[in-house]
């Protein structure tokens, strides 16, 4: 930095400072959203099971239920749930996708753009407007017994850490 005015130091370093703050920003969004789609179940009917009643008699007695396989909808493809999650700038997503995607990388990919213009000064939302969202996250998914967004939100501290301690100085 020698020969140059403090004034064009200082500028410098602001500008640098700046760029280190959107980087976190972004860098921090995008391992949130990582995170937080790859820990949402894919539905699986070969996994549902139901409770149903049965009329026949054991031992002369009525026997309670048994579990017995439920199967999807005709068409049934898994997916839906992680596909629906939206991150939005400045304002929460409304309404529902069609876009259906079981790979992490494919469901991502649909955030790109808020993802690559992501900066500093404003609030983000990735938010999952399915109205199985709430139940899914309290833990009705075996594939996610303890939710999402809670346990993601716990790891947000170390998140921040490790993308700071990878900025070059």
């Amino acid at each position: 930095m020698a020969g140059k005015s403090f004034s064009l130091q200082i500028a410098e370093f602001i500008a640098k400072t700046k760029e280190n703050v959107d980087f976190t920003v972004r860098e921090t969004l995008h391992k949130l959203d990582e995170k937080i789609v790859a820990r949402s179940p894919v539905g699986d009917t070969k996994k549902w099971l139901s409770l149903r009643p049965y009329s026949t008699w054991k031992r002369g007695k009525k026997s309670g239920k048994v579990k017995t396989m439920l199967k999807g909808p005709a068409g049934y493809v898994g997916g839906r749930f992680r596909s629906n999650w939206q991150l939005s700038v400045d304002a929460p997503a409304t309404g529902v996708l069609g876009f259906v995607a079981t790979d992490v990388a494919a469901a991502i990919a649909a955030h790109g753009a808020v993802l690559k213009g992501a900066k500093a000064g404003h609030i983000y939302y990735l938010v999952n407007n399915l109205p199985y969202a709430i139940p899914l996250e309290n833990g009705h998914s075996k594939q996610a017994p303890i939710g999402m967004v809670g346990i993601t939100v716990m790891e947000f501290p170390s998140i921040v850490n490790e993308v700071v301690a990878g900025i070059k100085k």
